[in-house]
């Protein structure tokens, strides 16, 4: 008897592509036993990105507390035949973890641990009611290990129209135009050392194609990066968002394998045109510093590279290095 294979998920959030009409309905105080709700009034717009391997989610609203923002990155996993949904409000500088989940039955179910107030809790995030002009989205959450779940946020999305790339807004001169210099599509070649930290000074050159995008009304960027080598080609995503209160970026990657964005994001700051994050890898067992700097060294030529550091940032080594070349420009020469 064949086993029976599993459904391809790659499309289930495709109901979600466009601009929404959204009525939006949140609890003050989670799981305290209050009973008081705010409303808020706004317009979602998701599209695809990453040549349709993901989504983008933006959203724009008002209510008693304000103006509100917020930004999620879906991605599919399709070895796991899995969606994670990582999300960042305004007052956030940097994506951390997220849900996980799947569709059954037309209805969509991600979960993921968390704390509120201290305590251990889940999230459950649900897609339901889906029809071609409207549908529903709940958040709720469980303090007793999924036995009950409290709704701790609604929204309603009423279709608007499809949509359509966001322009960056201009606005007066902050940090949150740092990368302004790397907007475009670029002829990218790479060098890798293949075993880092460990004497070797075998290189691997590679060429492909990196395609940046400024997203979430200018106040973070989207990196699309594919290799084209020997072995074929491999494809890559960054998100970098901007904090305009530590006046700091951070930036975070997925990739097709993996699925979902990394847990940790490396945290950076511009300084005379060139910007450094830096995280902390496990590299040959060990922790190890890791540094990413990007700087423009032209007007149609942007380089990056990425340096891991063994002894605590006293030295460095770089070990990858990017160099691309506008498109159109290479074109023409």
């Amino acid at each position: 008897m064949k086993p029976v294979a599993e459904r391809d998920g790659s499309h289930d959030f495709d109901f979600d592509v466009g601009v929404w009409k959204t009525h939006i309905v949140r609890r003050l105080h989670p799981l305290s036993g209050s009973n008081e709700w705010i409303e808020l009034n706004g317009t979602v717009t998701l599209r695809k990105v990453w040549g349709g391997r993901a989504q983008l989610e933006e959203i724009e609203t008002d209510g008693p507390l304000g103006h509100w923002q917020g930004m999620s990155l879906f991605l599919y996993n399709p070895s796991a035949h899995q969606w994670s949904q990582t999300f960042i409000g305004s007052k956030g500088g940097a994506f951390a973890g997220g849900t996980i989940g799947s569709f059954k039955n037309g209805r969509g179910e991600l979960f993921a641990p968390d704390t509120f107030d201290g305590r251990a809790i889940l999230v459950r995030g649900a897609w339901s009611d889906i029809t071609p002009k409207s549908h529903r989205y709940e958040e709720s959450y469980s303090a007793d290990g999924g036995r009950t779940w409290e709704v701790q946020f609604t929204a309603d999305k009423t279709r608007l129209a499809d949509a359509a790339p966001t322009p960056a807004v201009k606005a007066d001169h902050d940090g949150s135009h740092d990368f302004d210099f790397d907007f475009g599509s670029w002829r990218t070649h790479s060098s890798r050392l293949l075993h880092p930290l460990s004497g070797a000074k075998d290189w691997v050159d590679t060429d492909g194609l990196t395609q940046v995008t400024p997203v979430w009304s200018g106040k973070a960027s989207l990196v699309e990066f594919r290799i084209e080598s020997a072995d074929g080609s491999d494809d890559a995503l960054a998100l970098r968002v901007y904090n305009h209160t530590t006046k700091q970026w951070s930036i975070n990657f997925a990739t097709l394998k993996g699925g979902m964005l990394g847990d940790a994001p490396g945290i950076g700051e511009a300084h005379d045109g060139r910007i450094d994050f830096y995280d902390q890898r496990r590299v040959n067992g060990k922790a190890t510093l890791a540094r990413l700097s990007i700087w423009s060294t032209g007007a149609d030529t942007v380089q990056s590279e990425q340096a891991f550091s063994a002894d605590g940032g006293k030295t460095w080594e770089v070990n990858a290095i990017d160099r691309h070349t506008r498109a159109d420009a290479a074109a023409t020469k």
